[in-house]
């Protein structure tokens, strides 16, 4: 009997030694599957040196060692697809160091559900908790961009639209859908999109039942035959489809919900755009001038101001009105001090050349055939009127700040993707110089710029998007509003910045990528 006692005892020491040994490789299978790129953080010390170090820090606080796994898993994947521009942290406060810590921030988990708890830290700080859904794509645009924004679909106004994510999702909606469905094809960074955004949830929201108004995200390279299929050359782009075939695009970009509303009723194609007539074929008094009457209109007009534009530049279509009404009364006048004339330097870049004619509108001031001032200050007809009456220099140029002194390497069609081939790491500005918001945003670019002027490998780059050729190379580059901020690894187009434009945002941006190149750097001599 004593004997029988002693076995069941060991059988039953040697299951609880199995499940002891079973629970312990199941947690090495989950630690397993913890990305490494995760930084495990139990110090104080350590924490404070990650703040430290990284810009952009997101951690996961749990209440213990398994608390956060399925948040763990999902972090795993995030971590790997930020990596460069964002760091992911985990505290454990279920163990002797991790809860020191823990009590030292003052952040205790188990109140939360699920004993987890995300925060964010931003240049060395506590920015905000996560409170956006635990989803990869909400996790990963909240990183890249951690004061933007959230996504369209984590809206709750939005409830009412259909968000699509893969084209498989797209043609099985068109497939099942009876309802008349409008697609809205666009592309997150897409100012024009986000203005519309509102009111086509609003759309869907008073149609809901009757129409499916949907939205899907085309911008990623994996939708380029879906675009060509439905003519997507711009965002957004709307489709209309009734029982699964594609009808109409609908264009009213400055519609309301109403607007959407009411077409949906009877939807139309566009109309055809009537043809924008060219200046010099209008009624306009001023006198347009091509390369060939160029020289022999100023010998037979001893004062003239010469405006060269482009037929897109916005600036000159606000000011041509104001030349025209100048014109009606100098040009006409037999006492007149001088004459308005134009060149569309698109079309006669001969003249354009040779007054090194580099931004739109360029307003010149000949005397006797002469090139006497360049007055970009004369924007109104009062203005015109007044200067011709008493011509005088204009006020000393603003230097531009691409004839500044600084780090920022400046580039145009000519040379930039050889420039951005040679640098690693390239964040380039797309500008204009009358814009307000480029304007506050190149101090703190340039300041980037000169602490990093010792990297070979780092450039910050900016590209004046009104001169020249630029205009094509920057429509090139999907820019479609000023500033626009793209990187680019080796010249290759990685994503746009949609980070914080000051100096901690562009300087953190480059620091985090240097951090990882140097982390490779490390590991690979630690693998030799």
């Amino acid at each position: 009997m004593a004997s029988w006692n002693r076995y069941r005892r060991r059988m039953r020491e040697a299951k609880m030694f199995a499940l002891v040994l079973l629970v312990w490789m199941l947690s090495l299978l989950e630690a397993a599957k913890v990305s490494p790129l995760i930084e495990k953080v139990s110090d104080h010390k350590d924490f404070k040196k990650l703040l430290r170090t990284r810009t952009n820090v997101l951690v996961l606080y749990t209440k213990t060692a398994t608390s956060g796994d399925s948040h763990l898993k999902l972090l795993s994947d995030v971590a790997q697809t930020v990596k460069g521009q964002g760091t992911i942290a985990w505290v454990n406060c279920g163990d002797s160091e991790g809860r020191k810590l823990c009590k030292k921030v003052k952040v205790d988990p188990s109140s939360k559900p699920r004993g987890a708890e995300l925060l964010h830290y931003k240049d060395g700080t506590f920015h905000t908790e996560y409170n956006r859904p635990a989803t990869f794509k909400s996790m990963v645009a909240f990183l890249k961009d951690p004061s933007g924004p959230p996504l369209w679909e984590d809206n709750p106004e939005a409830k009412d639209v259909i968000h699509i994510e893969t084209e498989k999702d797209f043609r099985k909606l068109l497939k099942k859908e009876e309802r008349p469905v409008l697609m809205m094809f666009y592309a997150p960074w897409c100012g024009v999109c986000k203005r519309m955004q509102p009111v086509f949830q609003q759309a869907a929201t008073e149609t809901k039942g009757r129409y499916i108004l949907a939205g899907m995200n085309v911008h990623p390279a994996e939708f380029d035959i879906l675009k060509q299929e439905f003519n997507v050359k711009g965002y957004p782009t709307f489709c209309y489809f009734e029982k699964g075939k594609f009808l109409h695009h609908y264009e009213n970009y400055g519609g309301t919900a109403k607007d959407i509303a009411d077409w949906l009723k009877n939807p139309q194609p566009p109309q055809p755009k009537t043809p924008e007539v060219p200046w010099s074929e209008t009624d306009s008094p001023v006198f347009h001038l091509t390369d060939e009457s160029f020289d022999d209109f100023l010998e037979k007009h001893p004062a003239a101001l010469v405006m060269f534009y482009a037929p897109w530049c916005g600036h000159c279509k606000k000011m041509k009105p104001e030349y025209d009404e100048a014109a009606e009364i100098l040009n006409n006048a037999a006492d007149s001090p001088g004459v308005l004339a134009a060149v569309d330097s698109t079309v006669h870049k001969a003249v354009g050349d040779r007054y090194k004619i580099s931004g739109f509108p360029t307003v010149k001031y000949f005397e006797n055939g002469e090139e006497k001032y360049t007055l970009p200050h004369l924007r109104t007809k009062e203005k015109i009127i007044e200067f011709l009456h008493n011509p005088q220099a204009p006020p000393p140029p603003e230097q531009s700040w691409e004839e500044k002194p600084s780090s920022v390497s400046h580039l145009g069609s000519e040379d930039f993707r050889e420039a951005l081939k040679k640098k690693k790491h390239a964040l380039v500005m797309f500008y204009a110089p009358w814009c307000p918001h480029c304007k506050n945003a190149v101090p703190h670019f340039t300041t980037a710029a000169e602490l990093f002027k010792e990297d070979r490998k780092i450039v910050y780059a900016a590209v004046d998007c009104t001169k020249g050729q630029n205009h094509e190379l920057c429509k090139q580059e999907g820019v479609e509003g000023y500033p626009t901020f793209n990187y680019y690894n080796y010249g290759k187009f990685v994503e746009k910045y949609n980070g914080e434009r000051g100096e901690a945002g562009f300087i953190g941006f480059m620091r985090n990528l240097r951090g990882r190149d140097q982390e490779k750097v490390v590991k690979r001599k630690e693998e030799l």
